[in-house]
């Protein structure tokens, strides 16, 4: 089970962005990598093709996971993921609050 999952609210903490927080839009565990709504904006040329028109369009770069960590459902500052196991499942659980991160 990952500690940072699809669709988590994470807070930047290092870098050009620091302190933004934002969706987790896609995961790269090979690369230990994510894609965060809105930070780490680069400028990419953009050939044309028949769905798409050409010129500098604005998108987001991949992000190292250690740079970002989850916000805390309570307070929305960052904070460590533990592990919990409630009746038979095993949730995540922020260490700041003891909070259940849903997921």
């Amino acid at each position: 089970m990952q500690k940072i999952r699809k669709g988590d609210k994470v807070v930047v903490l290092t870098g050009k962005d620091k302190g933004r927080t934002g969706e987790v839009i896609q995961v790269m565990p090979k690369e230990d990598r994510a894609v965060v709504r809105g930070v780490n904006m680069v400028k990419r040329h953009q050939r044309q093709t028949q769905s798409q028109e050409a010129g500098i369009i604005n998108k987001e770069a991949p992000i190292h996971l250690s740079n970002i960590a989850v916000a805390d459902p309570k307070d929305g500052k960052p904070t460590r993921v533990g592990f919990k196991i409630e009746g038979d499942k095993k949730v995540r659980v922020a260490k700041r609050s003891g909070v259940v991160i849903d997921g």
